[in-house]
């Protein structure tokens, strides 16, 4: 009997033991949370796949879904809206009826970390999810949402990390088939210092369409 493929996620994963135990002591505090590993949200058959960092303290934390109830959340869906790639601009809670379209969104690190400071060491343990995922999807395009993203896809392809540098609007090559786009992080605070603007963001994800076509 063949292998079987490794698994793109897995929801009971203790396997960073920092950040199991911060998830105990937020789910005490907060026992209406999701505070577990927060799954991807879109279709595997996805050209495209965005990558962020990790689930937010009372975002995707909170709602069990990336980038949902969360301030990074509102100019990435309201984004993906204007460009087809969502049926709505705002994601409020994982029930909300909205739908990803041609589009899927995961993170580097699958838990809450605290501070939102991974390790590297959790980085690294995490990232055969992201190597079997993107495996699966095969997407065209992957949009890196970050430094700490973009190194993650490197290290799933099983590239050097310094073979591609990160900057904002680069885009890389991984392979024949798969194009590597980078983006300032839609944090809080790349917004509101307009590291990253709404019009730049805009840009980004004009060039991504007319890539995918």
């Amino acid at each position: 009997m063949p292998p079987e493929p490794p698994a793109i996620f897995a929801a009971d994963c203790r396997a960073c033991s920092r950040l199991a135990t911060f998830l105990a002591d937020v789910r005490a505090q907060h026992p209406d949370y999701h505070a577990a590993p927060v799954p991807s949200f879109g279709p595997l058959t996805a050209r495209l796949l965005i990558v962020g960092l990790a689930p937010g303290m009372h975002g995707a934390n909170a709602t069990g879904r990336p980038f949902t109830g969360d301030y990074a959340g509102v100019l990435l869906y309201e984004t993906l809206h204007a460009h087809g790639f969502a049926s709505a601009p705002e994601s409020t809670r994982a029930d909300d009826g909205l739908e990803l379209i041609d589009c899927r969104i995961t993170n580097a690190v699958k838990c809450l970390p605290p501070q939102n400071k991974p390790t590297t060491a959790e980085i690294r343990t995490c990232n055969g999810f992201l190597a079997a995922e993107m495996a699966a999807m095969q997407p065209q395009v992957i949009l890196a949402l970050g430094k700490i993203a973009h190194d993650a896809i490197l290290r799933a392809k099983g590239l050097p990390l310094s073979s591609l540098r990160f900057a904002h609007g680069a885009e890389h090559e991984l392979d024949a088939n798969t194009l590597l786009v980078d983006s300032y992080h839609c944090s809080r605070y790349n917004t509101q210092t307009r590291r990253l603007t709404p019009a730049m963001f805009r840009d980004l994800f004009a060039r991504i369409r007319r890539d995918l076509g």
